[in-house]
């Protein structure tokens, strides 16, 4: 029996142009503000208008929520643009069964905030400002990621 598995079944260019965009738009941000804009602080912010606990009215949150609310409103107006440009706007799937699609996100939530920061601050921002924090997350990120992939290819159905 043979496997047939394609990396890029969609293609590879659309992950080359979302990555080259992702960059300059944090770089962007960056040279033209001085703001980071990892997207856990996003999540944290957000929640900060409705759950009054101290975490959440920390002024790091507070005082920034109005322009992240812009940064993540931008995010998905790109995510819709590209299910409408390369999707074609037809809807996309995936086989993997809602229960996992949960706990990997409360996995991905909780390693966030115990990593000070989600893949995308440390990995875009905080490499890129050549922070060795960041340097050290990513890789615990990356290492964690290759492991529990194989695994789940090894166990899982």
């Amino acid at each position: 029996m043979t496997l047939s598995l394609s990396l890029f079944p969609l293609g590879w260019q659309h992950y080359l142009a979302g990555g080259l965009l992702a960059g300059a738009g944090v770089a962007l941000l960056f040279v033209l503000t001085g703001r980071i804009g990892g997207m856990s602080t996003v999540f944290s912010s957000t929640w900060s208008y409705a759950v009054q606990r101290p975490f959440f009215q920390q002024a790091r949150f507070v005082d920034s929520r109005g322009w992240r609310l812009v940064y993540a409103a931008g995010l998905m107006l790109g995510a819709l643009l590209w299910w409408l440009g390369v999707a074609g706007g037809q809807p996309q799937a995936t086989a993997v069964p809602a229960w996992q699609l949960v706990v990997g996100g409360f996995f991905v939530g909780y390693g966030a905030r115990l990593g000070n920061g989600c893949t995308s601050g440390h990995g875009i921002c905080g490499l890129g400002s050549l922070q060795l924090p960041s340097l050290m997350a990513v890789a615990t990120f990356m290492g964690t990621a290759f492991l529990t992939a194989n695994l789940a290819a090894r166990w899982l159905p």
